[in-house]
C-alpha cells in the first residue's frame, strides 16, 4: 500500500474548485501520477477522516515555457476530483 501523503501532492485551492465544494461537496487535488482511484480514495479518507462516494481523474500534459531563446517544459500532472458523501467535510477547506 502508498503512504497516503505521497499520493496526495497538495490541495487545490481555486475559484471553480470552491463554488464545487459548496454546491457538490467535491473537493481538488493534485495527485501522483501513478496514483489509481482506489490509492486516492484511501489516502483522503486516511489522512482527513471523512468518507468518498466518487473519485474522479484527471491528466494534464506539462505546458511548453520560453524564457528569451530557451524553452523548457513544466511536468505533466494528474488532477482528482473527490465527492464526498452527505454530511462530510474536510475542515482545512472550510478555513480559506
Amino acid at each position: 500500500m502508498k503512504d497516503p501523503r505521497n499520493v496526495i501532492r497538495r490541495a487545490l485551492i481555486t475559484e471553480k474548485g470552491t463554488v464545487m465544494r459548496e454546491l457538490r461537496n467535491q473537493y481538488y487535488f493534485e495527485v501522483a501520477r501513478d496514483a489509481t482511484k482506489i490509492d486516492i480514495k484511501r489516502a483522503v479518507e486516511k489522512i482527513f477522516s471523512v468518507q468518498v462516494a466518487q473519485v474522479r481523474t484527471q491528466q494534464f500534459q506539462g505546458k511548453l515555457k520560453r524564457t528569451g531563446r530557451y524553452e523548457g517544459r513544466r511536468s505533466d500532472w494528474k488532477k482528482a476530483i473527490v465527492t464526498l458523501k452527505p454530511d462530510q467535510k474536510i475542515e482545512l477547506f472550510e478555513q480559506i
